[in-house]
């Protein structure tokens, strides 16, 4: 055990776990940017969220104007699809990175 965090071992511990916080980093940027579009009614109502669970757009069929309540619980479903969906791309930009991330107690996730 104590060879394991001798110089040379530590060092190169320390090296590891600095590239696997630049990748996570990385892979972080890429997830915040990447955005995913929700739906609702078949298609009547879309939202567009980002990894970052930002929503950017939304986007409504003029024949769901007509009728509010049904507005309402459209955008409301698009967007949980949207954030769900958003959550789901961000998992898989971050792939195995944040398992190892986390076992390591390293990072924020």
């Amino acid at each position: 055990m104590d060879d394991l965090f001798s110089g040379g071992n530590l060092q190169n511990l320390m090296a590891q776990a600095q590239q696997l916080q630049k990748q996570m980093a990385e892979a972080q940027e890429r997830a915040t940017r990447r955005e995913v579009v929700g739906e609702a009614g078949g298609g009547l109502v879309k939202v567009t969220a980002t990894g970052g669970l930002t929503i950017v757009k939304v986007e409504l069929d003029p024949i769901t104007v007509t009728d509010v309540e049904m507005l309402q619980d459209l955008v409301t479903a698009a967007t949980n699809d949207a954030l769900k969906k958003a959550k789901e791309a961000v998992a898989a930009e971050m792939g195995p990175l944040a398992g190892l991330m986390k076992n390591a107690g390293i990072g924020g996730l």
